[in-house]
């Protein structure tokens, strides 16, 4: 090995860490000798993100945030700057660590500020993204409703009912008439066979004794009283 070198027996010595390394510990690069650079990958990572932080810096003013170094299982928010368990980070596949940049309560805080920012609210956007409608277009459906319930007639629905297979608006229901809606999931079968059940079972008065009616319903049996 001639003196000065920096590589012997298939190693090379990293220009900034000053380590002994396998030539495979560096990053490809045809015109160093050895087809391979001079530094090892880490240095060269850490140089390359310097290097990234020195051009943000100097076109746009801003600092570029630095890797912080946290326990295993752990991640840093980049908005609080608090290090926190992943369990408080919700789920991104799209990160390298499966887990969002910002933990739970500011990626929350994000989201209710990009939907004031961009729509008006989370109302307008629920709306919009949900139904492809606007506030403007809920409130004029609910006026040609006459400003109630479409089934019970309730006053002031908030609720819009949609066709859960083909996704068309169908009106505005209150709480109750929307979720009673979902509960038979939009089946007419079922939903008939519930008014049968109910005129079926309908209490009717029945004169027991002179001038005494009892409720009785056609499908329970009659509970006779002890003077009966």
């Amino acid at each position: 090995m001639a003196i000065g070198s920096r590589d012997r027996d298939g190693q090379r010595q990293c220009r900034d860490c000053g380590e002994w390394k396998a030539l495979a510990e560096f990053h490809a690069n045809p015109r160093r000798p050895g087809g391979r650079g001079s530094y090892c990958k880490p240095c060269f990572n850490e140089r390359a993100k310097a290097s990234y932080a020195r051009r943000i810096a100097a076109k746009e003013g801003r600092a570029v945030r630095q890797t912080v170094l946290v326990p295993e299982g752990h991640k840093n928010c980049a908005d609080c700057g608090e290090t926190k368990p992943l369990a408080e980070f919700p789920r991104n596949r799209s990160d390298t660590t499966g887990y969002a940049t910002y933990c739970k309560p500011c990626h929350n805080a994000r989201g209710r500020e990009s939907k004031t920012r961009l729509y008006g609210g989370t109302r307008e956007y629920h709306l919009r993204r949900r139904y492809g409608m606007r506030q403007e277009d809920f409130e004029a459906r609910l006026a040609w409703q006459g400003g109630v319930c479409a089934i019970c007639g309730a006053p002031d629905p908030e609720h819009v009912d949609h066709d859960h297979e083909f996704g068309n608006v169908r009106g505005i229901l209150c709480f109750n008439c929307n979720g009673g809606l979902g509960q038979f999931k939009d089946n007419e079968q079922s939903l008939a066979r519930a008014i049968e059940y109910l005129k079926e079972t309908a209490c009717q008065l029945v004169l027991v004794h002179p001038g005494v009616y009892q409720l009785v319903s056609p499908r329970r049996e009659r509970r006779l009283s002890r003077t009966s």
